[in-house]
């Protein structure tokens, strides 16, 4: 199982470079790689919590832009 969850963060991680030019299908292809990643890498938990935290950052900044 942890061959296919890594498998799949790869696979996330090459559909992210190639939709690179679009942000945003590359940004969701990035954070499903660090999820598949994250189930077997302790270091890929790490970088995914600080993902997580900058994306409700980002959400919440937005957020307040459009209810003005």
């Amino acid at each position: 199982m942890k061959i296919t969850y890594d498998l799949a963060g790869i696979v996330f991680c090459i559909l992210a470079l190639i939709f690179f030019v679009v942000p945003g299908p590359s940004v969701i292809f990035l954070l499903a790689a660090l999820v598949c990643f994250s189930m077997n890498h302790e270091g890929a938990k790490k970088h995914l919590k600080i993902v997580q935290r900058l994306f409700k950052l980002g959400c919440e900044k937005l957020d307040r832009t459009f209810q003005k």
